[in-house]
């Protein structure tokens, strides 16, 4: 790849986070509120996803667990579904890989909880299958998405939609939105 290739690239992630700075931020502002709301009440922020998003939800749990920009905090109560193999493999094998998610939730989750889906189509079946379960439960839920309507945009309760149908672009905004209801939730656990 030479140079001006790099640039492109750079400057269309750059155009993507000027897109969602223009058109997203109000979902942006729900997805932070409903984490602070999480975990001002006690409850635990679940996230999920595949492949590359099940690397951010990992990265958002160990962000509230650990700490974001505040080093001088309490833990907050985060977990990424699906990263524990024996349930992963076993919920696998045994029911099929669309209920990774799903079961894990209906064992930890509560209604003063929030689960947040990370699916760049928003159409991830076992994503959509935990908030299924999460609804059923009566927790909130939340979904960062690519651009298109979906499952997820028609069934959680605030979906961030990044303006773009590239997955890497949609991915890099969505490291972006997590850094983003990290830094709310300390701000708001802090006062």
């Amino acid at each position: 790849m030479d140079l001006s290739a790099l640039r492109a690239t750079v400057e269309e992630s750059i155009a993507t986070k000027q897109r969602l700075l223009a058109n997203c931020m109000l979902d942006v502002e729900r997805l932070c509120s409903a984490a602070v709301d999480c975990i001002l009440r006690g409850g635990t922020v679940y996230f999920c996803g595949n492949g590359g998003s099940s690397c951010d939800a990992a990265h958002a749990a160990g962000e509230l667990i650990g700490w974001f920009e505040r080093k001088q905090r309490p833990p907050y109560a985060a977990v990424a579904l699906g990263h524990e193999v024996p349930s992963l493999t076993a919920i696998s094998n045994d029911a099929g890989f669309e209920h990774v998610f799903a079961r894990q939730l209906q064992a930890l989750g509560k209604p003063a909880d929030l689960l947040v889906g990370f699916s760049t189509s928003g159409n991830s079946r076992n994503v959509v299958a935990a908030a299924e379960v999460a609804k059923r439960i009566g927790m909130p839920t939340a979904a960062l998405t690519g651009e298109n309507a979906s499952q997820l945009s028609a069934l959680v309760d605030v979906c961030v939609r990044v303006p773009s149908s590239n997955t890497a672009r949609i991915q890099e905004s969505h490291l972006l939105c997590v850094h983003l209801l990290c830094a709310a939730v300390e701000d708001a656990a802090a006062r």
